[in-house]
């Protein structure tokens, strides 16, 4: 049974944010022909010039444009992450709208464009690995989380791979992962045309133990 889709209203539009690297990653598009996305690289002046990128970004499409916001949610840089998510966050509210928290390492595995499962590795502190293992969804509509995001050390993440009954395509995160804001985007509008409409107060950030509030 095919599930019955929605379709964005062609004036309104999905806004996508990356911080969780030192990069910051926008991406605007009303999913009928007018899409744009940009990346910056700010380093440690991601703070202070994010909104300023944000408002110059969005021209000529206004707040009152927006119908969600989508936003990288880690895992990634603790001060990078938290700072998109707040500012999601705070968008949300202010225009109530939806949020979408998309996993970063989900972004990776969906703009590989595989058909196969997909595990994606990327590095974390204390010599451990951020990992979670992704399938592409029966119906076509974004991914299946088969191992959700976790943080695992290298042994226990190789023997995982190791028992994995089936061929798999391991991907290594490691930079220039803003480029996949699009796929932040993507996800998040697969969701918004499945019925989704999360409040702003579910969008939490994953910094690798477990979702940590804002």
């Amino acid at each position: 049974m095919s599930t019955e889709l929605e379709h964005l209203d062609s004036q309104k539009y999905g806004l996508a944010l990356h911080s969780t690297t030192p990069e910051l990653g926008l991406a605007i598009s009303n999913f009928a022909g007018d899409a744009r996305s940009g990346i910056w690289n700010l380093e440690r002046e991601l703070s202070s010039l994010m909104h300023q990128h944000l408002i110059q970004f969005i021209q000529p499409q206004t707040w009152g444009d927006l119908a969600f916001i989508a936003v990288a949610r880690g895992p990634g840089g603790f001060t990078g992450t938290r700072i998109g998510v707040v500012a999601a966050r705070t968008l949300g509210q202010q225009l109530n709208i939806p949020v979408f928290a998309i996993s970063t390492l989900a972004a990776v595995a969906f703009s590989q464009a595989s058909t196969s499962v997909i595990a994606v590795q990327m590095p974390a502190q204390r010599g451990q690995i951020f990992a979670a293992i992704y399938q592409p969804a029966l119906d076509g509509l974004g991914l299946k989380a088969l191992v959700p995001d976790t943080v695992l050390t290298p042994e226990a993440w190789q023997k995982k791979l190791e028992s994995w009954n089936s061929d798999v395509q391991l991907i290594e995160a490691k930079s220039e992962l803003a480029a996949t804001v699009t796929s932040i985007l993507q996800l998040a509008y697969l969701d918004w045309q499945t019925g989704k409409r999360l409040h702003w107060s579910e969008a939490l950030p994953f910094y690798g133990q477990h979702p940590v509030q804002v």
